[in-house]
């Protein structure tokens, strides 16, 4: 069969909504693209642990610590569930985190900002939880099997991650003034790079054409930041917060909130490295890398030793 005609069937296949599994025939840019979000998409939970994981001990009560230390530990799960997604498209793990630590493969930019107050706990999980759950919800029905089953376990505890960030600024707005300043000001500084996390614009997207053509992706860039802004101004009005964008206003012919203009030399300069905790972030993952190799080492012993004993018995 000619290649035209495999690529014929396999768009005719996601065109019909069947799955596509590992075994099937896929275009090569198809399982690059894949492995280029799925990748980057695990780098970014395991890396999402570190801003979070540095306030466990300090959370203001038991109940907290203890919430926050199930998050942390869901984070890690999802980053474990989405590497081995990706490994079924033949790269392996070694592979995808040496990519990580050359700098090769990104995560996501949010992650490069510091949390400075407990409030930022909050903002985190309303905010930027609130915003994976709009993409992430949408991977439920991407074309790419084992990527989308990952992904409704992964939204499960994601909704409670969002609901656990809206209680936290719930609690400060509605407490003591210095309580509500700490809330408004971790919206104020976490507003912009939220919406930033949706990617680029959908006109400097080099991705996204292919990624619709192909239901990897089943909403643009842009489309996914609206539905966010819509989403979540009502329910910062709802707790008595200002989203810090003085052109945010409803716009009834549209249906839909008008925004400002985000800053895309910021979001361009987070990206390449250049933000506020990206140096922090990678630091922290290759001392985390050198420092676990004893187990990675331990474990294959195992495996090894383990392997040569049934062969033992079978023999």
């Amino acid at each position: 069969m000619s290649r035209e005609e495999l690529e014929k069937r396999f768009q005719e296949k996601i065109d019909a909504e069947i799955k596509i599994e590992p075994k099937d025939w896929m275009p090569e840019r198809y399982r690059r693209n894949l492995i280029r979000q799925i990748s980057q998409h695990a780098h970014s939970e395991v890396v999402g642990m570190l801003p979070e994981g540095n306030w466990i001990t300090r959370a203001p009560t038991l109940r907290r610590k203890v919430a926050l230390l199930a998050k942390v530990q869901d984070e890690a799960g999802h980053g474990l569930y989405l590497y081995s997604a990706a490994e079924t498209l033949g790269i392996s793990r070694e592979e995808m985190i040496e990519q990580l630590l050359s700098g090769k493969a990104k995560y996501s930019s949010i992650f490069n900002y510091p949390t400075l107050t407990w409030a930022d706990i909050g903002a985190i999980g309303w905010l930027v939880d609130g915003a994976a759950i709009m993409n992430q919800v949408m991977l439920t029905r991407t074309s790419y099997g084992p990527y989308a089953r990952a992904m409704v376990r992964i939204c499960k505890e994601e909704s409670f991650h969002q609901r656990q960030g809206y209680e936290i600024m719930l609690t400060l707005a509605r407490g003591t003034e210095v309580q509500r300043q700490m809330a408004q000001d971790a919206l104020n500084r976490w507003w912009w790079p939220a919406l930033m996390m949706f990617g680029p614009s959908d006109k400097d997207s080099v991705h996204t054409a292919e990624s619709m053509k192909w239901k990897i992706k089943r909403k643009t860039n842009d489309e996914l930041r609206q539905q966010f802004v819509d989403v979540t101004v009502p329910q910062a009005e709802y707790l008595g917060l200002t989203i810090p964008d003085p052109d945010l206003k409803w716009n009834e012919a549209r249906g839909h909130y008008d925004f400002g203009e985000i800053d895309w030399e910021e979001f361009w300069r987070v990206v390449k490295g250049n933000g506020p905790c990206n140096h922090l972030r990678m630091k922290a993952r290759r001392e985390a890398h050198e420092k676990g190799a004893w187990v990675r080492e331990a474990a294959l012993a195992y495996a090894e030793k383990r392997r040569q004993r049934q062969q033992q018995k079978a023999s």
